[in-house]
């Protein structure tokens, strides 16, 4: 109203019809609040969960080789299996129900992202059931296609035949987080993780080794104090959200289904879950052809890749910080904080991680040293360590990119980088062998290989456009006298 309308009907004294105080809107922290700081502080309660993720894998470790050495062998045959359930159903699934969350908060429509939520825990059915029905009917043949035989296999199949008659458990678990995460609330969802894995810890190892009165379940389990912890985790996240406590309530009353709810969740989560796919499978390979050098060299590789797998936590952290931060972003139609949340991200993870690396590969002792005694397996654990650790900050630009770009629901750039670096690593490999290249040339085909996934997976997000497609021009004519 301009200010001659309104000294035209001057309000009287008393009059209740007088214009009301005006006040400054809500603020959104994420879409508000300066980046750095709002992304370091969605960030470090997923470092504490996902640490706790990692200290279970090393109590995990240590209990089920006290089981024997044909445990452990088993352990190593159902861990793709599990990664790959706990990767898509977490990382890529639920970056996309996440996504797809904050998106619609982000356009302020809370209505649609109740419904999405529901969608979410329909979509985790679907896919557990689909995992116990594969695993269950298929999984005798997929670990003997890897190596499982005698009484290893057995010990395998006691496993994963438990895991993954809950598979639909961890799925629910997972969704109920990525919900959370989506609205914003990482604390929460962390904390449920990290509760969930002491309680992992503390029941696979009773159960497994029979402390105490308890009989040992062995492999079996293990399985069984997986599945009651991440029962625990489900049943507490899924309270929440449905208490009304979360700023999304999945809808129940009236709730029918809805294509494109399925479509904005799907067309994000779908195509992510071909990226911890084509990881594990080249993890696969590139291992299977280190295993020509003998046991020294891949004890050494070994080595080196937990610590991989820890530092590439910290950009794990970062990433999935800024899905929600992106999402909503580019929800409210604030395409440029998107990118500036996306780039600022990717450096923080390309500076630390790339940081850690180096100072690794400058001494690696003090990280091996800590694992073997072996001179050998020392001797190619620094060597690799040298090569490659100072390359791990392209995967920690590779990872912030593949998160940043699920929160912008255009995620397919960073998957096909995945794509070219699988077939990198296999052509590469298979040169390698035929040239009987020396293990070294490995080590530097990894490094090449980090290096072209980031490279590839930043200038994806460089290069796709995240704004609205422009509609039409209107054909505007002048009205005729």
């Amino acid at each position: 109203m301009s200010e001659v309308a309104l000294a035209e009907h001057p309000p009287v004294d008393g009059d209740k019809t007088a214009l009301p105080e005006l006040t400054a809107p809500a603020q959104n922290a994420l879409l508000d609040h300066p980046v750095l700081p709002t992304l370091l502080r969605l960030a470090w309660p997923n470092v504490m969960a996902l640490s706790a993720g990692t200290v279970v894998v090393i109590f995990e470790t240590t209990y089920i080789g006290r089981l024997g050495t044909e445990a452990l062998a088993a352990m190593a045959l159902v861990f793709p299996f599990v990664m790959l359930t706990m990767t898509m159903s977490g990382g890529a699934m639920g970056g996309g129900v996440s996504s797809a969350i904050a998106r619609a908060l982000g356009a302020g429509d809370r209505d649609r992202a109740n419904t999405l939520a529901t969608h979410a825990l329909l979509i985790a059915i679907c896919f557990g059931l689909t995992f116990t029905v594969g695993m269950l009917s298929f999984g005798s043949t997929l670990l003997q296609l890897l190596g499982g035989r005698g009484n290893v296999l057995s010990q395998a199949l006691a496993y994963i035949t438990i895991f993954f008659a809950g598979g639909v458990i961890p799925w629910l678990m997972n969704t109920f987080a990525a919900i959370l995460r989506g609205t914003g609330n990482m604390k929460i969802p962390s904390a449920m993780q990290v509760s969930a894995a002491g309680l992992q810890i503390v029941l696979g190892g009773t159960l497994g080794l029979g402390l105490g009165p308890v009989p040992q379940f062995g492999m079996a389990g293990v399985a069984i104090g997986t599945l009651t912890a991440f029962c625990f985790g489900t049943g507490v996240m899924g309270w929440y959200v449905f208490s009304g406590r979360a700023r999304v309530r999945p809808m129940l009353k009236g709730f029918r289904i809805q294509r494109g709810m399925f479509f904005d969740i799907l067309k994000v989560g779908a195509i992510a879950c071909f990226n911890p796919l084509q990881g594990v499978l080249t993890l696969l390979i590139f291992t299977h052809m280190l295993a020509h050098y003998g046991t020294e060299v891949l004890a050494g590789y070994g080595i080196g890749a937990r610590l991989e797998f820890m530092l590439t936590t910290l950009a794990f952290a970062v990433g999935i910080a800024s899905v929600p931060a992106v999402g909503m972003a580019i929800g409210a139609g604030r395409v440029d904080r998107a990118r500036r949340i996306t780039w600022t991200g990717c450096a923080l993870a390309f500076t630390v991680v790339g940081l850690l690396g180096t100072l690794i590969a400058i001494f690696p002792h003090v990280w091996v040293n800590l694992f073997t005694d072996d001179p050998g397996v020392r001797n190619a654990s620094r060597t690799y360590l040298a090569t490659c650790a100072p390359m791990y900050a392209f995967l920690g630009l590779a990872t912030v990119s593949y998160f940043a770009s699920q929160g912008a629901a255009k995620v397919l750039g960073p998957v096909l980088a995945q794509t070219v670096r699988l077939g990198f690593v296999c052509a590469g490999g298979w040169y390698l062998l035929s040239i009987d290249a020396p293990a070294t040339s490995f080590f530097w085909l990894a490094a090449a290989s980090m290096v072209l996934l980031g490279v590839l997976s930043a200038l994806s997000v460089a290069l796709t456009p995240w704004g609205p497609k422009p509609g039409p021009v209107p054909d505007i004519r002048p009205a005729l006298m």
